[in-house]
């Protein structure tokens, strides 16, 4: 398995990870726990060490997923989970945010228990409390990592100057937002950016535009009920055509190399820089084994300049979130 630094002198991960949440979340059509479990240890198996989840997954119930998982397989593995976004139990569409000093501390000893560990590798706080400043936050996760609680810490969807403010409180490791060929925001926010000039390691999550760069998803109606998708802008009505047209575009790219466009897509983000490490979900190993190989496709600049005239940072329709979701971005 290649490997991957998250940031000069960070840790040292497996150059793709593997995102669990779909395995308990969100998705729909969701197996037996067992099937999920050996997902993931064929992904050890295959040398991937970085597994993302989060609290909220579930809630609760993929990081309990994923400690039985690793049971056993400690050494073979690099975690990271999220704290800070709490559901409401009467409301599944709502989202609060919590990223006071004591809930970090609170929600961090909660994973550690439900992952059966006693040090998280990767903590990334899920998203920005706009009511709580970015240093009080940091403080109370850098002291995660003076009691050995925690190894490294991470932001997601993060903005650039909060990544500034909160380096200067303790080392972060990593960002994580979404990074696709359809969601293409850190390189126009200035995320990404910043993340090389602080020297943050970037951990692109939905690398396979949440499945859709696939070529698998052709109409609403292939998803279930429960899939959160049925929800996304970008899968609603008129947008859902125009990204399709965007798809097929892709798939005759990745025709002419004898890939599948998933691989073909996953690539394009291996390519932006050695220190990407995408985290693509899967909930069965014939897709698992098929990103991993995505690793062995050597895209050229003529190849990225291609890609790139057919699908521009602006091409996607639709926004990534509901307007509630859009909010709590690049805080």
């Amino acid at each position: 398995m290649k490997t991957r630094t998250l940031g000069p002198g960070g840790p040292t991960v497996s150059a793709i990870g593997l995102g669990c949440m779909g395995m308990s979340a969100f998705y729909g059509g969701r197996g037996s726990d067992a099937d999920a479990i050996a997902v993931i240890r064929h992904a050890l198996d295959q040398g991937i060490t970085l597994l993302d989840t989060a609290d909220m997954y579930g809630p609760h119930t993929n990081e309990t997923l994923v400690g039985r998982a690793i049971d056993g397989r400690r050494d073979d593995v690099f975690v990271a989970t999220k704290f800070g976004i709490q559901l409401d139990p009467s409301d599944p569409q709502a989202r609060g945010i919590n990223g006071r000093p004591e809930y970090v501390q609170q929600a961090c000893e909660a994973s550690l228990k439900r992952l059966g560990i006693e040090t998280i590798d990767l903590y990334y706080q899920h998203r920005v409390d706009p009511q709580v400043p970015i240093e009080d936050t940091v403080g109370a996760m850098a002291r995660l990592v003076e009691q050995g609680k925690v190894r490294h810490l991470g932001l997601s969807e993060a903005s650039a100057d909060t990544l500034r403010r909160a380096a200067r409180v303790h080392t972060i490791a990593a960002l994580q937002s979404e990074y696709s060929l359809w969601s293409r925001d850190p390189e126009t926010s200035g995320t990404l950016a910043a993340c090389r000039e602080l020297g943050i390691g970037f951990v692109p999550y939905s690398p396979l535009g949440r499945g859709f760069l696939t070529g698998t998803i052709r109409t609403i109606e292939d998803f279930d009920d429960d899939d959160y998708r049925r929800h996304s802008p970008r899968f609603q009505g008129e947008n859902f055509d125009r990204n399709l047209a965007l798809v097929e575009s892709v798939q005759a790219i990745a025709q002419d190399y004898g890939v599948t466009p998933g691989q073909l897509a996953l690539a394009w983000v291996l390519a932006q820089g050695d220190d990407l490490v995408p985290i693509p979900g899967t909930k069965r190993i014939g897709y698992l084994d098929e990103n991993i190989a995505a690793l062995d496709i050597h895209l050229t600049e003529d190849d990225l300049a291609r890609i790139d005239a057919i699908f521009p940072p602006d091409a996607a329709s639709g926004t990534r979130y509901p307007a509630a979701g859009m909010g709590a971005l690049n805080r």
